[in-house]
């Protein structure tokens, strides 16, 4: 269940499927075990000082479908090598950026450089090893400077003191390298951006006294439904049906798939405590590739705002059902059979001929 802006209760319902990441040109196949719902986001490490992985399913609405890798990068042919580059295409989204062996700033006479890069074979992506971080150089003076595009990264420093033998990032834009520690640079990763980064935190809304007097626990005026959203706009689609070519450049040990989502089609249908049935498509909106794990997963949402409240409902049907299941509904006092020696075992049963 969810919630509109003006507080009437909406019926969320939400629907998920894992299937093999195939090798190239190999069609996905549904995995016997299946991903369940995700309860709540999770991190590399500690909730809220280190990379979002994965969010919770359970987001109110999407208005788009948000596209997420957990994975890594891997050298072309298995050879070490100090950099690379990756790149991930859903349909007509492409997103490519360069990955870094380890290095550090080093401070020499009054320039600022990196150390030479270390070579690599696997090289993991995520928040954590992309620029960004908070420069602690004054924090007992209760003062900190912060990255606000990505709070737990690496390069990040305002003060010169700070810089000295600190990581550099393992990503960046491709033809930006990092060279300023106080640089405006954009973070690369492919994972969900925190709730609090800038700008996602910017459509969260205003939490104030007004509020708390006047809203709460509504949403606030101002609070925008792209906050839902959990990735950068670089990779927001418009909500796949099926066909769309995968195809991913080094995130793989074998340096390339390319592949071709299944058919995505999911009709759901509400049946009411009173009136007509209603039955939708659900959209995909979140689409997640684990290629270190060999599976991906979809999920579809049908958001239906109610008239009076959730319990207007009575069922909720999800998927494409029989004939039988129909003729079941608007018979409900015949029994159904499944085969001709089922009703006539039954019939002799029960005494018929």
């Amino acid at each position: 269940m969810g919630f509109a802006r003006d507080g009437r209760e909406r019926l969320v319902a939400i629907a998920k499927a894992t299937y093999t990441l195939p090798i190239s040109d190999e069609p996905p196949v549904l995995l016997e075990v299946q991903q369940p719902l995700i309860a709540e986001d999770t991190f590399s490490g500690e909730p809220g000082q280190s990379s979002p992985l994965k969010e919770t399913d359970y987001a109110h609405l999407k208005l788009r479908c948000d596209v997420v890798l957990v994975g890594s990068a891997y050298a072309p042919g298995g050879y070490p090598c100090k950099t690379c580059e990756v790149g991930l295409q859903v349909g007509r989204m492409i997103k490519r950026f360069r990955i870094v062996g380890d290095r550090r700033w080093a401070e020499s006479m009054l320039t600022l450089r990196s150390t030479d890069p270390s070579p690599f074979v696997r090289m993991p992506i995520s928040y954590d090893n992309a620029f960004g971080g908070v420069d602690r150089t004054h924090e007992a003076d209760g003062k900190t400077a912060t990255f606000l595009r990505n709070p737990v990264g690496r390069g990040f420093a305002k003060h010169r003191q700070a810089v000295d033998g600190a990581a550099l990032p393992n990503t960046e834009q491709l033809g930006q390298a990092v060279g300023d520690p106080a640089g405006e640079y954009v973070p690369q990763a492919f994972s969900p951006i925190g709730r609090s980064w800038w700008p996602r935190a910017n459509f969260a809304g205003t939490y104030d006294q007004a509020w708390i007097e006047t809203k709460a626990p509504l949403w606030p005026d101002d609070f925008d439904e792209r906050y839902f959203q959990c990735t950068p706009e670089d990779q927001q689609i418009d909500p796949p049906v099926g066909g769309e070519t995968i195809f991913l450049l080094n995130l793989t040990a074998d340096g390339q798939r390319r592949f071709a989502l299944p058919a995505l089609q999911m009709p759901m249908t509400v049946i009411p405590t009173r009136g007509r049935d209603l039955t939708r498509h659900a959209t995909v909106d979140t689409l997640v590739l684990e290629p270190d794990e060999g599976r991906f997963t979809v999920t579809w949402r049908m958001v239906v705002p109610m008239p009076r409240s959730i319990f207007d409902v009575r069922e909720l049907v999800i998927g494409e059902m029989s004939a039988a299941w129909h003729r079941a509904r608007r018979f409900p006092g015949k029994k159904y059979y499944a085969n001709l020696d089922e009703a006539y075992r039954d019939r002799r049963t029960r005494g018929g001929q």
